[in-house]
């Protein structure tokens, strides 16, 4: 059974949650050893469900033996492995980082035992996106996207700042607004076709008026969640002014699970409205995200700041070529484009977040003038920065680079020069607001201000740089992503 992923499954799911709740009873000082226990046998779980996918083909269980409409099913595929995957990896990267964190020496005892929250909070977050992942009913994938929601609102707010309670009541407010949008819109649809179950759906679905009355609302809530311009105001105030190890998690993770959820709709269940102008608006619309967001960031003088309207520009590329997803001829070019930019944002972010908390650590605050000479104190966090903009800005080598690279390749062969276009551009600009925070680093330090710095802890800087490092090693994964994606995931649509 064990060499079964239908074992493996439901493991992915508990050992996170079941951490969590071990995490949350145990002593506060011990809680960090339950997590990384906790992390390792999840850790295991994903990697056995990733290789027996790759043996076995897509899997399907049914929890309990009841089996779709009646029980939950879960299911792997290609594309939920490398989610889980990714969701690994960054996140036990972000538990080690958070360690050094919350023990570093500036922190006095009521900081730290506030922070003590942050590991069953994390854990249940793994839990809720594995879930999430893996889930192949639309009502389930509501019920993981609270779960997510949830528990990211509670780690947002973490630092018990005003700034940052006020941040997190706006995240939460429009976390359940967008919530109630997805419910309505599985309203529509289990009133007009009877079923959940994602793969009955695909089977059934009709162009009745209330399959684009659910697109439409399921759509808007997403697209809340996701955080695309213009529902984006939420976004930088909740990720700039989170702890780092947050505000990673926001950033690379949990912004995903929403958009993971409203490519497998629009891709399985809303195909048969792919002729509308819907999919050509979504791609308007992270048009413009790219262009506004990367003018933002130019714009800030704060540093986490920068990088969360960065995460807005960013998640535009997500959008941009959903109309290519249902053009037979290049829908697989356009699906691995958006996967690979998936991974490389995810771990790119993560580590600009995660170096930019080692630095305002250091520093006492994030403001971009306080950075200059800091190459010469904390050379690890500043190479982590610099690595991980390597990718935001599309330069080679990175996975940002081929993630752009499958992209174009796409658009170009569509004869779509406009989003070509905005791909180029997008990429210089981020190369603006990178260079913008690198610049300072490396010019020559201020003597007094170097003596009263505290080194961070290299559990921190490490963690940082692992993720950079992994944003470029990207680069060379291209082939990987598309193989990975062609069991199951490619054929989602019949566009192999």
């Amino acid at each position: 059974m064990i060499f079964e992923a239908a074992f493996w499954l439901p493991v992915a799911i508990m050992a996170p949650l079941l951490a969590a709740l071990c995490a949350f009873l145990a002593p506060q000082r011990m809680s960090p050893l339950v997590t990384m226990i906790g992390a390792a046998i999840t850790f295991v779980a994903v990697g056995f469900l990733s290789a027996l996918l790759v043996r076995d083909g897509p899997t399907r269980h049914p929890v309990g033996g009841w089996g779709a409409p009646l029980g939950i099913d879960l299911a792997v595929d290609g594309l939920s492995a490398l989610m889980l995957m990714l969701t690994a990896v960054v996140g036990a990267a972000v538990a080690l980082y958070a360690y050094g964190y919350f023990n570093f020496p500036g922190h006095n005892e009521e900081t730290k035992q506030r922070y003590a929250s942050f590991w069953p909070l994390w854990l249940f977050l793994w839990s809720a996106l594995n879930a999430l992942f893996l889930s192949r009913d639309v009502f389930n994938l509501y019920v993981t996207l609270e779960l997510v929601s949830f528990a990211a609102v509670a780690l947002t707010a973490l630092a018990g700042k005003p700034d940052v309670l006020r941040a997190a009541m706006r995240y939460l407010l429009v976390s359940l607004a967008g919530s109630l949008f997805y419910l309505m819109g599985v309203a529509f649809l289990y009133g007009e076709f009877g079923v959940l179950d994602i793969d009955q759906l695909k089977k059934g679905v009709t162009t009745a008026p209330s399959l684009a009355a659910a697109a439409g609302l399921m759509t808007v809530g997403l697209m809340m969640k996701t955080a695309l311009f213009p529902l984006h105001f939420w976004l930088p105030p909740a990720h700039a002014n989170a702890i780092a190890p947050v505000s990673a998690l926001l950033s690379g993770l949990v912004v995903k699970g929403s958009f993971y959820i409203l490519l497998r709709a629009w891709l399985e269940i809303f195909y048969p409205l792919s002729h509308t102008g819907a999919p050509s608006l979504l791609m308007g619309l992270g048009g413009v995200a790219i262009l506004w967001g990367s003018l933002q960031a130019i714009r800030q003088t704060r540093l986490k700041l920068l990088i969360a309207y960065s995460t807005v520009a960013q998640i535009g590329y997500l959008f941009l070529l959903m109309p290519l997803l249902f053009v037979k001829e290049q829908s697989a070019l356009a699906l691995t484009g958006i996967v690979c930019f998936i991974l490389a944002h995810a771990s790119a972010k993560a580590a600009a977040f995660l170096s930019a908390g080692a630095i305002q650590l250091v520093t006492g605050d994030d403001r971009i003038a306080s950075l200059r000479g800091l190459m010469e104190m904390q050379p690890l966090a500043v190479v982590a920065f610099g690595a991980a903009g390597v990718s935001l800005a599309a330069l080679p080598p990175s996975g940002g680079f081929i993630a752009k690279w499958f992209m174009l390749d796409a658009s170009l062969a569509h004869g779509d020069w406009l989003i070509a276009a905005i791909i180029v551009a997008g990429g210089l600009l981020a190369a603006i607001y990178v260079m913008r925070v690198v610049a300072p680093l490396f010019r020559q330090p201020d003597d007094a201000v170097l003596h009263r710095l505290t080194l961070a802890p290299k559990t921190m800087t490490l963690s940082a740089f692992s993720l950079a490092v992994l944003a470029l090693l990207l680069s060379f994964a291209g082939i990987a992503v598309m193989e990975m994606l062609s069991i199951g995931a490619i054929g989602m649509l019949g566009i192999e």
